[in-house]
């Protein structure tokens, strides 16, 4: 017998086994009474229910839908004989227990690639005593149900594992020991130092969205003179850094900044945070519940929803924050004084309406913006971890991906979903930002903003600000990302 185990001592541990998982006293088994009896002897597998239906397909070998004592001996027999195998070879000086080594080493010759940190988890798992090394009867009772075709699939073991130990005693999917708090906490992190870093340049952006009426830029361009067109679009960018100087000095330049780091705390964690879950769901829909192998569209959705999530909770902070921008005036209010005032200006005209203008149009381009954003970014970081660890003959779990590195994936990422969704940032903002001292027009909806700004500015128009914003955008997400990746990182985030 495996492990020093007497016939008579194996006969009466699967005997009480057995009477244990039955339940009602039945003498047999189904789906569900399995599943209660794995709960009660708190067995790995009590919530992973697709596994638990795959054992009892495997056990009911007459296809009756239950399980008799007869096939559960037999499986047991089955896959206890190869586990007793499996563990002989992994216990490569076979003194009757495996250490750490061993079995990544199993795993490096069986070819399965796991990363450190999944081992970790899988080994402190099994290894219920804590004592630093797996024994047999640990093994054997990790892995009982699992049903094995082979004494050297490791495939399976791993597979089985990801099945039974990603799940929480509620059968959630868990992503971290935080249970998804940490990506919150990240991700305002994150938001917060990249605004404030960049903040002269969103001041600057805003500014040049709210000037409307036809520019020299503009009309030098109609008439062909491009290089004239650049000379008098960077006039332009230098004349509105002297305005805004003028207005203020440098609290003008990050007039709103207090309210944006208020705002984009919250907005980034909640991005981050329902980027998260999001890939965790669709996950489960593809059944494989790990976010990492998603498909395209399922992470190109992902985004999305975490963008739209986000826009919806802080879009009130987002026009208040834009109105200030453009109520900033020299010998005017400043700092809490003009967030009053302005506050109060929304309110007595329009309402609580009034800080929802250009909803619906932020929500239509957060979506491609977001998704086009995080997923750009996840697709650009996996296949430079997949060349990296190919290279390093390691998991790509294990491979360091640089600040550097972090920070251009971010900026061009950013950058470019920026610049595809540009036109209707122009027109939310200046629906955000109407009746204001910048931006005196007034809209009565979408239509008009956009066929005014075509009729006095032209196509050219929707790229207002196109410049600072991408100066602004760059930066930003390249440090948010950098900060994000690195928190994660100091909270133990995967």
């Amino acid at each position: 017998m495996a492990s020093g185990e007497s016939k008579d001592e194996r006969d009466k541990r699967v005997d009480k086994l057995w009477e244990t998982l039955d339940t009602r006293k039945e003498g047999h088994i189904d789906l569900t009474g399995l599943k209660k009896g794995l709960k009660k002897i708190d067995h790995p597998l009590k919530n992973a229910d697709d596994m638990v239906l795959s054992v009892v397909r495997e056990v009911d070998t007459n296809g009756d839908g239950r399980i008799d004592k007869a096939e559960f001996r037999a499986f047991l027999n089955h896959t206890e004989d190869g586990l007793w195998q499996m563990f002989q070879s992994i216990d490569r000086d076979h003194n009757g227990e495996i250490d750490k080594m061993e079995l990544r080493n199993a795993f490096s010759r069986s070819g399965v690639t796991v990363s450190s940190a999944k081992l970790d988890r899988f080994f402190a798992e099994v290894d219920k005593n804590n004592d630093g090394v797996i024994s047999y009867t640990e093994w054997r009772d990790f892995l009982l149900f699992l049903p094995l075709q082979s004494p050297t699939d490791l495939h399976a073991v791993l597979s089985y594992y990801t099945a039974t130990g990603n799940l929480n005693p509620e059968g959630d999917v868990n992503i971290n020991d935080l249970q998804g708090l940490g990506y919150f906490l990240a991700g305002g992190i994150a938001g917060a130092v990249s605004r404030t870093a960049t903040a002269p340049l969103d001041r600057l952006k805003v500014y040049l969205i709210a000037q409307t009426g036809v520019k020299s830029t503009v009309q030098a361009a109609k008439e062909g003179a491009p290089l004239a067109a650049a000379g008098n679009a960077s006039r332009t960018l230098v004349d509105a850094l002297k305005e805004l100087w003028r207005a203020g000095g440098i609290r003008s330049l990050f007039a709103g900044n207090g309210l944006n780091v208020v705002k984009v705390m919250p907005e980034s964690a909640i991005k981050f945070g329902a980027y998260e879950s999001a890939k965790r769901a669709f996950a489960q829909l593809e059944g494989h519940n790990d976010p990492k192998r998603l498909l395209p569209t399922s992470q190109f959705m992902s985004g999305g929803f975490g963008g739209m999530v986000a826009q919806c909770f802080v879009y009130p902070l987002d026009t208040l924050k834009f109105r200030m921008q453009c109520e900033t005036i020299k010998g005017g209010p400043k700092g809490n004084q003009l967030i009053a005032a302005t506050a109060r200006k929304v309110w007595n005209k329009n309402g609580l309406v009034g800080f929802f203008r250009g909803l619906p149009l932020g929500l239509v381009g957060m979506f491609p913006y977001a998704a086009i954003d995080l997923s750009t970014f996840e697709y650009l970081k996996r296949t430079l971890l997949a060349k990296k660890a190919r290279d390093c003959g390691c998991h790509e779990d294990d491979v360091p991906l640089g600040n550097f590195a972090t920070g251009a994936i971010g900026a061009m990422s950013g950058g470019f979903s920026a610049s595809i969704v540009y036109p209707l940032n122009v027109l939310r903002t200046r629906l955000q930002t109407q009746g204001t001292i910048m931006h005196p027009p007034t809209y009565t909806g979408i239509g008009e903003v956009l066929k005014i700004t075509l009729k006095t500015e032209g196509p050219r128009g929707l790229y207002k600000g196109l410049t600072p914003n991408l100066l602004k955008v760059a930066p930003a997400m390249s440090i948010s990302y950098v900060v994000y990746e690195n928190a994660k990182r100091m909270l133990g985030l995967r």
